[in-house]
Parts: structure tokens; sequence; C-alpha cells
């Protein structure tokens, strides 16, 4: 059976580029509407593709009940259950995330540091396109998070 995963570049964890072979570049208007259409139908291609596995996941769950009179294949099953559903709920979080990128695209604030306001770079945003900081402003938030931690 041939799952979202099959589907997606392994590098990046999210579906390919646009069948059209566009991608953005720093050589034309940052944020124009084409980049935002290429944005947008990428969100929502990853979106579909998150919530076909979990489709997937679902239906195995009803379909395979663990069954197992063995304690040990039956803690073994257990895990592997719970871990899928903790994978799944981290992909509800993504969802959540997708969410709001695709709300900033129809505000006209996608793209754009939501500390900065500075444009992010498009290689961060091709990586990963849930992104609302700079790489810069990112890494000042993670080392304050980390200070606050230790004190």
């Amino acid at each position: 059976m041939a799952t979202a995963f099959d589907r997606v570049d392994p590098s990046t964890g999210q579906p390919p580029a646009n069948d059209d072979g566009y991608r953005p570049s720093a050589d034309e208007p940052f944020m124009n509407p084409r980049q935002q259409a290429y944005f947008r139908d990428k969100l929502i291609r990853w979106k579909e593709a998150i919530l076909l596995e979990s489709q997937g996941t679902l239906s195995q769950l009803q379909l395979d009940p663990l069954r197992e009179a063995d304690l040990t294949d039956r803690a073994s099953s257990e895990t592997d259950w719970s871990i899928e559903l903790r994978t799944r709920d981290r992909q509800r979080k993504l969802i959540s995330k997708i969410d709001a990128a695709l709300r900033r695209i129809e505000e006209g604030e996608y793209g754009y540091c939501e500390v900065t306001g500075e444009p992010i770079s498009l290689a961060r945003l091709e990586a990963r396109p849930i992104a609302t900081m700079t790489v810069e402003a990112q890494e000042r938030h993670e080392r304050h998070e980390k200070v606050s931690r230790d004190e």
C-alpha cells in the first residue's frame, strides 16, 4: 500500500515541488503572486499528504486491534502503536502550523519575520514553509529560551 510518505522529498519530508518546475528565485520580487501561489500549493499538498497518512493510521487501528496472546508481542505492538500515535499528534500540531501559514499568505504576511518584519530567505521557506522567523531571529529566540530554562 502506498503511503503519503512515498510521495515526499526525503530531504524535507514534504511533497515534491510543483509539477511545472517553478522554483521561487531571488531575481524576482519577494512574495509576488507567483511565489505566494507556489508556497500555498506546497503547503496544501503537504497538509493533504499528512491527512492521507493519518487516515491510513486510523484505518489500520480499526482493522488490526491488538490481539497478540503473548505478552511480549502485545507489549511490542502497544509500543509501536504508541509511537505511531505520538507521530500523528506531532502531525496534528504541524497541520495547525500549516493552516496558520496559509492564513498568513491570504493576509499578505507570509514570508516575513514575525519578530523583525524582514523577509525570510526563500531557501528557508523552501526547506521549512511554516517558518515564521528569519534564521537569525529564530536563533535569538532559541538562545533566550535556553537561558530562561536554565534559570
